[in-house]
């Protein structure tokens, strides 16, 4: 199943793929901060939203 993670704020995507990458490592990758926008980027698991993935 594919993951997407993208930026709270401005919905910037950071990582798509479907090797599973944790939260942790995403926001390592772009040093803390949504390269869109710059907001800081952080893992809390009561913002998390699991949802089917559309066909496109």
């Amino acid at each position: 199943m594919p993951q997407r993670i993208l930026c709270s704020k401005c919905g910037e995507l950071l990582y798509e793929g479907d090797l599973l990458k944790s939260p942790q490592d995403v926001i390592k990758k772009f040093e803390g901060k949504c390269p869109a926008c710059g907001k800081e980027l952080s893992f809390e698991t009561d913002g998390v939203k699991v949802k089917p993935c559309e066909n496109t």
